[in-house]
């Protein structure tokens, strides 16, 4: 069986970092993205089966990414975890069509435990 694939969009290079060593440790196939304005090439040409996402990044944000992915064809199912210190996170991931939303800092179990839950349906 393939491993699941998931890509990861943060400007923080410290947590694209850690994510994609921690969740590659949890047997996942892990893309990272630093800067926005690639993600939906990349998402066409990758196909990941999650998206992580932050939603204040410099050029295009999180919520614009979403509205791009969720209106683009070829990727608006692919399901979106938010990642966020904001506290209006959840409200906007939701008003979105995220899937999911984890208030920064995470917790690793939090992430993993999302990650499989939405990865299963």
């Amino acid at each position: 069986m393939q491993p699941k694939k998931i890509m990861i969009c943060d400007d923080d290079r410290g947590i694209l970092e850690m994510l994609e060593l921690f969740l590659e440790l949890e047997g996942y196939n892990v893309i990272c993205e630093i800067n926005s304005t690639h993600l939906t090439k990349q998402l066409i040409s990758h196909k990941p089966d999650l998206l992580l996402l932050d939603l204040w990044m410099p050029i295009i944000s999180g919520d614009q990414l979403i509205k791009i992915i969720r209106s683009t064809p070829e990727i608006k199912e692919i399901p979106i975890i938010v990642l966020s210190a904001s506290v209006d996170g959840p409200e906007i991931a939701g008003n979105l069509g995220a899937n999911g939303f984890i208030a920064k800092p995470f917790d690793l179990t939090d992430i993993t435990d999302k990650i499989n839950s939405i990865l299963k349906n």
